[in-house]
Order: C-alpha cells, then structure tokens, then sequence
C-alpha cells in the first residue's frame, strides 16, 4: 500500500518536473533578443565564438535535441551566465537562496507558534468573546496586503521609534564569513563574534520581515485549526467521552487536539511554498538579498537567463515542498492513502 502510494506520488513529480523543465526551456524562445545570448548569457561574442556555443548547447540540432542538452545542462548546474553580472546564475542561486530559505523557515515557525493556539483557544470558546477577537483579528491581518503592512511598520518601527533596522541582514559593522549563507548560524559556526552583538543585531534586522511574511501563514493557520477543531468536538467519540465524565481540558488534549491536527500538518506544508512567493514582495521592500529580490532586479535588468534560473529554483523549491507536506500529512495520517483511492 505504502509503496504503491510512493510511486504514484514519484510519478506525479516526474511529471511536474517534466512540465516545468519544458515551459522553462521553452522561455528561450519566448524572450526577445537572440536566441543564443538568451540561452548562453554570452553578449556579442565572436564568430568562432558563436560556432563554438551553437555546437557546445546543441542549437544546430532539433528541438528534441536541444531540450535533452538543456535538461543535462540543468542537472550539471550549468544555468548559462547572467547578462547583467556575468556570473553563473547557478552560483548566484545556490549564495541567495539560503537567505529567502531562512526568512521562510522562521516565518513559518511563528506562523505555527502563533496560529494553532490561536485556532484552538478560538474553537474552545465557540461563539464567546475570545473566539470573537481572534476571528477579528485574524480577517483583519488576512485582508491587509503584505507590502502596505510592510510599509507601515517601516514608518512606526524603523522611522518612527527607531527601534528595528529597515533593511539588509546585518550591520555594516560586523562581518561574518558565509559559510552556510544563513546568516545565524554562520554567526554561531562562528561562535558569536563581536561578543554576540552581532547575533543580536541579525536579530534585530530579521524581525519585522519575519513578522510581516508570518502574517498571512498565521491567519490561514487559526481559520484552518479553529475548523478542525470545531469539526472534531462534534464527532460522536468526543460526545462519548464528554458523557464518561472527562472534562474539556482531557477533552481536548488527549482526545480533540490529535485528530484535529491532522489536516493542520498537510496545511503548514502548503503554507511554506506559499511563503516562497510572498517573500519575494518582502525581500524587495525590506532589501533582504535573497533569491526573490535578485529575481524581480533580473526581470527590471531583462536579464533573460537569470530570469529562467529563477524561475527553475524557485517553481521546484514549491514543488518539492507540496510534495513533501502530501508526504507527510500521509505518514501521519494512513487514512488518506485509502481515502486518495476512494477505498474506505
């Protein structure tokens, strides 16, 4: 059962990553310019120099031909050179994208931390005032657009009150070797340099990023618990229970509370791939050197090849994480693998 469902779910990502790797390829020949430059990230080169790359990509072969070389290319990690740096885009991935990861990682985490006490303390107060206030509160930072909140912390926090930086990743007073690119844990690789002033400092640049890319994930996540909470506390074995005598605190921890969080695991997932978009709108007002903000720069620069490579990492990087939160939700819940072939 547990194999079969695996391959289902490989061959679904083989697909995923078969349609994304030929939209990608097929951008080659959607941008304007030459086909070559677009490809190459090489700008005017010479006649032999052309002859050369047209032979090296395969470009004198058919289509079938050049989409075999391009995917081979891809899994060597030669994304062709970008037009505005000159530098492979691979590498320029492979140094940003740690940054747009750990910004992620550490919304998701107060989204979780936040969010399903959030949604539980509302279910357990159905229709009383604490349910009210959450429910409020949670619609109010769901219809607040990212970039508007965003600018209005910058205003209070960083114009106003002077308390949080409003930009980059740390202090131009301290350097930190890269050794990983995630700039906290370099700093502890490090053992905290500059008396752990400057693990404080990342801190302080790290905060209102995190907290304005948690706000949506937060939302979604007490809707989301407050639904399946609510769903659970009306099935029959927790009426049961209620009726043996427990009371609602052994109600809902031993009982309400593992259930319930069930479908809750599969949406924190789901959430994460979310939080690879919206981070890309953070990065650029908050300047935060990731993946994001270099690819919107690409796309203002028409930088073609560093547009595709982008692309690639960041679609992939959601694919995977879908895949994983199906994967997961699954190992938790055996249930669904029946259910997934309508078996009961």
């Amino acid at each position: 059962m547990l194999f079969e469902y695996l391959l289902r779910r490989l061959s679904l990502l083989l697909f995923m990553v078969f349609t994304l790797t030929v939209f990608t390829f097929s951008l080659n020949y959607m941008f304007p310019g030459e086909l070559l430059s677009n490809i190459t990230g090489q700008i005017n080169p010479t006649y032999e120099q052309s002859q050369e790359l047209i032979q090296q990509y395969q470009l004198d072969k058919g289509i079938f031909i050049q989409y075999l070389a391009f995917v081979e290319r891809i899994v060597q990690g030669d994304w062709g050179l970008s037009l505005s740096s000159g530098q492979p885009v691979f590498e320029q991935i492979v140094k940003l994208f740690p940054a747009t990861l750990e910004l992620c990682v550490y919304a998701l985490a107060m989204a979780v931390l936040f969010g399903i006490p959030g949604g539980i303390i509302a279910s357990v107060y159905h229709k009383r005032w604490p349910e009210k206030v959450i429910n409020s509160l949670s619609l109010l930072g769901f219809s607040v657009p990212i970039f508007w909140l965003a600018l209005l912390l910058i205003m209070v926090f960083c114009l106003g009150l002077g308390l949080f930086p409003m930009s980059g990743r740390i202090g131009l007073l301290y350097e930190v070797d890269p050794i990983s690119n995630f700039i906290l844990l370099d700093i502890i690789l490090q053992s905290f340099p500059y008396e752990g002033l400057a693990f404080v400092d990342a801190l302080h640049h790290l905060a209102l990023p995190t907290v304005v890319l948690a706000m949506y994930p937060t939302t979604v996540l007490i809707r989301f618990t407050r639904d399946s909470m609510l769903d659970v506390l009306e099935q029959n074995y927790i009426k049961t229970a209620r009726a043996k005598g427990l009371n609602r605190r052994q109600l809902i921890m031993h009982h309400a509370l593992r259930n319930a969080l069930l479908p809750v695991i599969k949406q924190i997932g789901l959430q994460f791939s979310t939080l690879i978009t919206l981070a890309m709108i953070t990065e650029v007002i908050f300047s935060w050197p990731g993946v994001g903000r270099w690819l919107i720069d690409s796309i203002y620069q028409r930088d073609y090849p560093a547009i595709q490579g982008g692309l690639l990492a960041v679609s992939m990087f959601v694919i995977l994480a879908n895949m994983l939160a199906e994967f997961s939700h699954t190992l938790f819940d055996p249930l669904s693998r029946n259910q997934a072939h309508g078996k009961v």
